[in-house]
């Protein structure tokens, strides 16, 4: 059954009641319950039981589970390094070599932490948000600065990246269209990533420079005016919740942050290789990401007791406390993820793309691809459900053109992404939210100006390249 024009009503409905009421919970569970209600013939029992129903399946499918478990694992992590010491040694470390001892810095910590942990979008946005938020607070900077800044450094860097969960899924996409060698036509599409790579540089501008615009510039004055929030604002998360602190006289040492991290790092290359039983390639995202979040435990764990920092029952009471934190997150993935499959079952995102489809000439053609891309993900909030739908239209269209796929390819990821960036209803950018403990709605305020900076640019890049194909 075709719904036409009313498949966009579940995420308009979910980003509209985000805005207004500031409940991200209640407004993807409204988009769900929206979508069953229209499926069911507008009967709103069987729309809600439908809606109840639809969530069951999402939790007994692999991948979708195993992204749940390593929320709540990476939720376990946190604690711990905050309980042995680690994340305030770490703090000490590098404010006592100077490293971080202003605003400036701080932020230019984040956003390079936000770099080098690539494995997955959601777990840098939480390690970097859970580093960073005491140095801003300390130094008087935002946290819807670093909200900003940690999702800004997420997304757009897994995507850059090919051997991570998200290569392994884009490459997994390829090679269902008839693309023998995906490997090289991934990587040959990663310069012309325009949206990633100008949102990952104007990030990097807007720490080392400080530069403040829209709205952002008023909340960076509210902050050094000593004030945290805005009086209507409500922080997605109370960091106090997230973590215990260490206990009085404990040594804080940052090696017990350092040395979990960078295993939980270094673990996904070798996961992704073990899993693809040789080729790097061909391995399991969300295994691998699992697997690498679970290593960094166990060491987090056996550096703790072998310090008798914690005993196991320190040990055990932290690793539960940070993952029942994180309960929130798994829920907003849970809601995320069955929306996502409403949008599926009404057509959301071939409707939007059918609009523009046949009907744009060859030098227009990236640039729609980008926005109509960035149009799906804004309404469905998922830049990996974006590519699902995209990527399938656009590589046939470029080699029935006789054109190269790269550009092709390259637009419908910039585009996932530009829309999962300005989306209130995006997973990444609530998380982003929740790991720096700022207002939902007013990070969302804060970034768009930036998004919409760097989607311009993007925008003017995939004009230029589809006029040069167009010679």
């Amino acid at each position: 059954m075709e719904f036409g024009a009313l498949s966009l009503l579940p995420p308009l409905l979910a980003i509209g009641l985000a805005i207004y009421t500031r409940q991200v919970y209640l407004s993807l569970a409204a988009g769900i319950w929206i979508g069953w209600t229209i499926i069911l013939g507008w009967n709103p029992i069987a729309g809600l039981a439908g809606a109840v129903d639809a969530s069951v399946p999402t939790v007994p499918d692999p991948g979708n589970a195993r992204v749940i478990m390593f929320t709540f694992a990476i939720g376990a992590l946190i604690a711990l390094v905050e309980a042995n010491g680690g994340v305030q040694g770490f703090v000490r470390w590098v404010e006592e070599r100077r490293w971080v001892d202003d605003g400036r810095k701080a932020q230019v910590l984040a956003w390079f932490l936000g770099v080098i942990i690539f494995i997955e979008s959601n777990i840098t946005v939480l390690v970097a948000g859970s580093i960073g938020r005491p140095l801003f607070d300390r130094y008087r900077v935002s946290r819807e600065k670093l909200a900003y800044l940690i999702d800004s450094t997420s997304a757009p860097v897994c995507v850059l990246i090919p051997f991570n969960a998200w290569g392994a899924y884009i490459l997994g996409v390829l090679a269902t269209l008839g693309i023998a060698d995906p490997v090289p036509v991934l990587v040959a599409s990663i310069p012309l990533n325009f949206y990633a790579i100008a949102a990952l540089i104007l990030a990097g501008i807007s720490a080392f420079r400080q530069v403040d615009i829209g709205p952002m510039k008023a909340a960076q004055a509210r902050t050094a005016e000593g004030k945290l929030h805005w009086d209507h604002s409500v922080a997605l998360a109370d960091p106090e919740d997230m973590a215990p602190p260490p206990r009085e006289g404990m040594p804080l040492r940052p090696v017990n942050m350092i040395v979990p991290i960078a295993v939980m790092v270094l673990m996904m290359p070798v996961s992704m290789y073990v899993t693809g039983e040789g080729d790097i390639m061909a391995g399991s995202g969300s295994t691998s990401v699992l697997w690498a979040v679970v290593s960094a435990v166990g060491v987090a764990w056996v550096l703790s007791l072998g310090q008798r920092l914690l005993d196991l029952e320190a040990l055990s009471r932290a690793s539960l406390q940070g993952a029942g934190a994180l309960t929130g997150m798994a829920l907003v993935l849970l809601l995320a993820i069955t929306l996502a499959a409403v949008t599926v079952e009404m057509g959301t995102g071939a409707y939007v793309a059918g609009i523009v489809g046949g009907r744009v000439p060859l030098p227009l053609l990236l640039p729609i691809l980008f926005l109509v891309a960035g149009g799906i993900a804004f309404a469905t909030g998922s830049s990996w459900g974006t590519f699902g739908i995209m990527l399938p239209m656009a590589v046939p269209v470029a080699l029935t053109l006789g054109l190269p796929p790269t550009p092709f390819i390259a637009a419908v990821l910039s585009g996932g992404i530009f829309g999962d960036h300005s989306s209130p209803i995006s997973d990444t950018t609530i998380v982003s939210s929740l790991a720096s403990a700022s207002d939902h709605i007013e990070h969302v305020r804060t970034q768009i100006p930036y998004a919409v900076l760097a989607g311009s640019v993007a925008i003017l890049g995939f004009a230029l390249t589809g006029a040069w194909l167009a010679l």
